[in-house]
């Protein structure tokens, strides 16, 4: 089940579910756990799109509060590989399946399979040095716009996403102002927005963005999510989405 460095990590918000990730491949970070806890989820009826999976944390923190079909796509064969067998590990094949292929090619591969929602946690930085990139190959496609740009993205989420379904994206704050503009470039609304501060006084780090394919002007600002509090302990709040504890 595991190869070289790998691990089998517990879901800290749903212990009973568990995860292969690997300290030089990938590990999961805390935006995808926002991710998951901030995009309107449909329970019961359609279908989920998870882009740029990684090892399919995503889908997996969706299970928890989704019954609807789950697909995962990563364009890096080892990470595909890792989500595959995460699947395999929860015996969860009944609700997700993972697609090995590049995000720009989904829309013909679904053709008119449309999802109501696509959630995506795409890579942060555009560095054209690569002194700048991260050592690790996979790292360095996860993190940086390599293999795909902020408007290959949005424009796949458009194309993929129904009218009316929901696009819900975690980023960086500095690129909200092209975020705002790709979306609506692309039929995608902006309706919810939430910034992110790793403490009180502090510039905020990430940024959580829903939106609605065909949908109309409407954004909701909502309340600041603070990561820390001074002590460096998480904060109520913070602890609720990560442990699931109130």
């Amino acid at each position: 089940m595991l190869k070289e460095d790998e691990r089998i990590d517990h879901l800290l918000k749903d212990s009973s579910k568990r995860i292969i990730q690997s300290p030089t491949v990938f590990s999961y970070s805390l935006d995808s756990v926002l991710l998951a806890d901030f995009a309107s989820v449909p329970k019961q009826r359609g279908k989920i799109l998870d882009l740029c999976t990684g090892n399919g944390i995503i889908p997996l923190l969706l299970t928890q509060r989704s019954s609807v079909p789950i697909t995962g796509v990563e364009i890096q064969e080892r990470l595909y590989d890792m989500a595959n067998r995460t699947i395999t590990l929860n015996r969860l094949e009944n609700q997700l399946d993972m697609i090995h292929g590049d995000l720009k090619e989904m829309p013909s591969y679904f053709k008119n399979n449309k999802f109501e929602l696509v959630t995506v946690n795409p890579p942060y930085f555009s560095t054209p040095s690569s002194q700048h990139q991260n050592i690790s190959e996979y790292v360095t496609f996860a993190r940086h716009e390599i293999l795909c740009t902020l408007e290959d993205v949005v424009k796949a989420c458009s194309k993929l996403a129904k009218s009316g379904g929901k696009v819900a994206m975690v980023h960086r704050p500095a690129k909200l102002v092209d975020i705002l503009i790709l979306f609506r470039q692309y039929k995608i609304e902006p309706k919810r927005l939430r910034l992110v501060y790793p403490k009180l006084g502090k510039e905020a780090n990430m940024l959580l963005i829903e939106g609605i394919r065909d949908g109309k002007p409407d954004l909701k600002h909502l309340p600041p999510l603070i990561t820390y509090e001074e002590n460096g302990e998480y904060t109520e709040e913070m602890r609720g989405i990560i442990y699931g504890t109130e």
